[in-house]
């Protein structure tokens, strides 16, 4: 029941949007191809949309980490007038009872029609079932399979450990690696954009023989500027928690790009010399980090291990979401 909700069109105030047009299947359950996420109309969201593989491991969602469950967590997106545009709980339950197919699956899965409870419950179950690992790292460390790991794989991971020190926020132990923390961090990106430091333009051509010169953030906007974006301090009020933002999960990460928050290193490698320039400095940059002062090598093999973390039944997970029914707009 979740699954076919996650992919349901219907769902969305004017019946085009689906959990699953962010959060696309074959695009590790994210989108690779914008930096943040569009809702329905062409309307811009602000931040970068999240994978969902392993997210029944969360304690924090959002970029913001303002929801501890995902039962809560679904309400957001459905109700938000830049994503799904839905105006209210109400109209949302009232629109799922309206379809006939839904009224079964509710009976059989909950024994009563949808209620508020109950689409947050289904939509959280199929949710945590995207569950990915026994990547070949975790078959290298968890399973002392020495041949599953490339040597140079390896050398990337004792950079990432040691050198790098990337496990103090990307965590793990001797039983189980999330590969976060579940805090949030202010690493200056969220700093940088806010305050319009070195702000990139592109060059776009408007006709022939004419070519401007846009702020970037234009061109990446599709229907407006995006707001300032002051993080976890738009939840809090507090001073100190400006331009934090959650620690993703490493789980799939080649997967998933492009990366941060706000969608703006497209790569790996990106990532990395972010990270090994120290971040952006600001008065609230968290001080785990710092410069790493890697070398050319060392950043290659910090990509190969992160490679590695891709699990093993991505295909399978991928192929079972595009076998359901996007919804029939009625």
């Amino acid at each position: 029941l979740g699954r076919k909700l996650f992919y349901d069109r219907r769902l969305s105030l004017n019946n085009t949007m689906s959990c699953a047009m962010c959060h696309i299947p074959e695009q590790g359950f994210t989108n690779n191809e914008m930096a943040t996420a569009v809702g329905i109309e062409g309307r811009t969201v602000r931040r970068n949309a999240p994978t969902i593989y392993n997210v029944g491991y969360a304690t924090r969602l959002f970029h913001d980490g303002r929801e501890s469950t995902l039962e809560q967590q679904v309400w957001g997106p459905l109700l938000a007038k830049n994503e799904m545009g839905n105006p209210s709980i109400g109209f949302v339950i009232d629109k799922i009872r309206a379809i006939p197919d839904y009224k079964q699956l509710f009976l059989r899965a909950f024994d009563r029609e949808p209620t508020m409870q109950s689409v947050g419950e289904a939509l959280a179950t199929y949710q945590r079932t995207l569950v990915s690992a026994n990547s070949a790292f975790d078959r290298w460390y968890f399973g002392n399979q020495p041949t599953a790991l490339e040597k140079e794989a390896i050398r990337g991971f004792y950079i990432f450990k040691n050198k790098g020190g990337c496990t103090k926020c990307h965590t793990l132990n001797a039983n189980n690696a999330l590969l976060t923390d579940n805090q949030l961090h202010n690493t200056g990106l969220g700093y940088k954009d806010t305050m319009g430091i070195q702000t990139p333009t592109q060059s776009l051509s408007v006709m022939p023989g004419l070519v401007l010169e846009i702020d970037k953030k234009m061109i990446e906007s599709v229907s407006e500027v995006k707001p300032s974006d002051l993080g976890s301090y738009e939840i809090t009020n507090d001073p100190k928690d400006r331009w934090k933002y959650k620690t993703p999960s490493l789980r799939n990460i080649a997967l998933t790009a492009p990366y941060m928050h706000n969608g703006t290193l497209s790569t790996l490698a990106d990532v990395i010399d972010f990270y090994n320039d120290g971040g952006i400095v600001n008065d609230n940059l968290d001080p785990l980090i710092n410069p790493l002062d890697l070398d050319a090598g060392e950043k290659k093999s910090l990509v190969l291990f992160l490679e590695s973390l891709t699990g093993d039944n991505v295909t399978e997970l991928v192929n079972d979401a595009l076998s359901i029914p996007t919804g029939n707009v009625e």
